[in-house]
């Protein structure tokens, strides 16, 4: 049985060029401060009759918008993300 396929030398894979990723950014942690602001505005929000998962989906918005800037209240970020909507 004939074996042309052995012959063949097999073609080496084109090298991929990585594009230069963006530095990523270092978490943060949030301040005393920051957690303060975000339990009493979360307690205003329980009392305004938002439900479980809504607060919950409501909370992780504003501590990962909190953790970018550490000078961000839970207003500010509060009002950032009704605006994004």
């Amino acid at each position: 049985m004939p074996s042309h396929y052995d012959d063949e030398t097999p073609e080496p894979e084109p090298e991929m060029k990585k594009e230069p990723s963006k530095p990523k950014r270092t978490a943060t942690k949030m301040s005393d401060k920051q957690k303060e602001d975000l339990k009493k505005h979360m307690e205003k929000m329980k009392k305004a009759g938002m439900s479980a998962s809504e607060m919950k989906s409501h909370r992780m918005k504003l501590m990962s918008r909190m953790r970018k800037d550490p000078k961000m209240t839970a207003k500010k970020a509060h009002n950032a993300l009704m605006k994004s909507k």
